[in-house]
């Protein structure tokens, strides 16, 4: 299987800046919607919110832009699920245009399974766990991505 294609859009006037380019807020937030129908594979939607009164919360991430995005651009997001334990998600999202394989930007996150309640960190129910044994199954082929893990520094 693919990286799971987890959101599509196109960019819209409100999203560029005076160059015509995707603003840099506006990738995040992208990626944020492609989490948030991840979350919703994974049966962490909002029914399961409501319910289980837990969700994800966004512990790190790190943002890597590769390639100008134009307004008007169709655009989606392929989501790579790369490990979890008892309470955490690493995943690896790429932004694409519709159809073509460029990487115009990569999103690496680790995201915290929490009890709303406290807040405080709480274990991923035995279904959860099942769905994300499931999808790393599926993805178990594919290669690990380059910008994974990458540190910011100077030289």
């Amino acid at each position: 299987m693919p990286a799971l294609t987890t959101y599509r859009t196109d960019v819209s006037p409100d999203w560029v800046d005076y160059n015509g380019h995707l603003r840099d807020a506006f990738y995040l937030l992208i990626f944020s919607y492609a989490t948030d129908a991840l979350m919703d594979t994974l049966g962490l939607d909002s029914a399961n919110r409501d319910a289980s009164g837990h969700s994800l919360f966004t512990l790190e991430l790190h943002l890597n832009y590769l390639h100008e995005v134009k307004l008007g651009a169709e655009v989606e997001v392929h989501t790579q699920l790369i490990g979890y334990d008892a309470k955490r998600l690493h995943l690896f999202h790429s932004l694409h245009r519709v159809g073509d394989a460029t990487l115009l930007a990569g999103n690496e996150q680790m995201l915290l399974h929490v009890d709303l309640a406290g807040p405080r960190s709480a274990p991923f129910t035995e279904a959860t766990r099942q769905r994300l044994a499931a999808l790393c199954a599926e993805q178990a082929e594919l290669p690990r991505p380059e910008l994974l893990g990458r540190v910011i520094g100077l030289p």
